[in-house]
């Protein structure tokens, strides 16, 4: 991956990315930095090196291979991380309106969002995209699908979508105290959708950990600076989520859950075809939909 291509992603993901590339000792570092994410890297590099268990050389090397000019600017970037994550919708608004430039709104958010999606893009890897559709068309898996605060939108939206496509689809309602009862229902090989953006949840932390306990494979649409839940997923989608506002976009987010939606319906046309043709019978019945003919 290009130098460039580096700078548009977090210390994590470039530790993901690189994660086969690193020596053992490496690969212990990688994991204590990850366990802790990004508190267990902000100290000294002398007080990481004793919590990982490896050397401060090796803490050093890592950061070179990581693409930072040293263990320095690795920390630079995850203090800013950090203070993205943290900012609440208040910080955000000030913050902007500071520096945004003289324009229409309009123009201005549209620019943010185009800007979000074509670095969302060029981040996305067409196998990972795939392995998710695979995952998601596979009827001899049972799908849960859970959101947070805000993200349970996201959620919702998914799941009205996926239950026309194909049976075995549950929604985890929002009340976090019931969850132990989903994951009690839950069995090896199933799908576990999340949907975890920044102000991190705590409850959706514990619940991809329980999850995942259970053999429950974890799809994680998180944001570019990516859940603590991402440690236990098997497959994660970071999308660009910042623009001109107290609050954070849904835009790139949502786009990338309707092309994820799309590719499931053509993947199992023969059977989703047949089920959606029954759907509209049940519709006409029911006469939901005005006619106007």
């Amino acid at each position: 991956m290009s130098k460039r291509k580096d700078q548009d992603l977090t210390v994590a993901q470039r530790i993901q990315n690189r994660f086969d590339e690193l020596t053992r000792a490496e690969r212990q570092l990688a994991n204590a930095m990850l366990d802790n994410y990004p508190v267990s890297g902000l100290g000294s590099i002398t007080a990481l090196a004793e919590a990982s268990g490896v050397s401060t050389p090796t803490v050093a090397r890592m950061a070179r291979k990581l693409g930072f000019g040293g263990f320095p600017e690795l920390q630079a970037t995850l203090r800013s991380e950090l203070e993205a994550t943290i900012s609440n919708p208040i910080i955000k608004h000030e913050r902007w309106a500071e520096n945004a430039p003289d324009t229409h709104m309009l123009n201005l958010f549209a620019e943010a969002v185009i800007k979000n999606l074509r670095k969302t893009l060029k981040q996305q890897d067409p196998k990972d995209f795939d392995a998710i559709v695979q995952a998601l068309a596979d009827r001899s898996k049972v799908i849960h699908v859970v959101g947070g605060r805000i993200s349970h939108s996201l959620a919702s939206y998914f799941y009205t979508h996926m239950q026309m496509l194909r049976g075995d689809v549950l929604q985890v309602e929002r009340n976090a105290n019931s969850w132990p009862h989903y994951v009690l229902n839950m069995k090896k090989g199933d799908v576990l959708v999340m949907f975890d953006m920044r102000r991190y949840e705590r409850d959706l932390l514990r619940f991809a950990k329980m999850a995942a306990a259970r053999g429950v494979e974890l799809i994680l649409f998180t944001d570019q600076w990516g859940s603590p839940a991402a440690k236990f997923a098997r497959h994660k989608i970071y999308s660009r989520i910042e623009v001109p506002s107290a609050w954070d976009s849904s835009v790139v987010p949502m786009f990338i859950l309707e092309a994820v939606i799309a590719a499931v319906q053509n993947e199992t046309w023969e059977e989703t075809g047949a089920r959606m043709k029954e759907l509209e019978h049940l519709f006409e019945k029911t006469k939901l939909f005005k006619k106007f003919i």
